[in-house]
């Protein structure tokens, strides 16, 4: 396996993650039978990341999940952060 899709493998594995143990807008770190809830939403965060969009760039995506597409309405702070985080994985 080439040393490239080791590197996306980890950088897809992180994204999940921090999805999931800190950004979770919906609460189901803790269920097993949901860990994949995100999924979906990982190949569009990398290719933010990839392709070196801004921090403001990432964070309206995410705001944009959470509020328009669950409609929730979420802690922009805590969403703030998550995309810091996020953005932080390519430096």
């Amino acid at each position: 396996m080439s040393e490239n899709l080791n590197r996306i493998r980890l950088l897809h594995g992180k994204i999940i993650e921090i999805l999931l143990k800190e950004w979770d807008p919906i609460g189901i770190q803790d269920i097993p039978e949901a860990q994949d809830e995100y999924d979906a939403y990982v190949s569009s965060v990398y290719q933010l990341l990839i392709s070196r969009k801004s921090e403001r760039e990432i964070f309206e995506y995410l705001w944009w999940i959470e509020t328009k597409h669950m409609g929730l309405s979420s802690d922009r702070q805590q969403t703030e952060a998550i995309a810091r985080k996020l953005r932080a994985l390519l430096d």
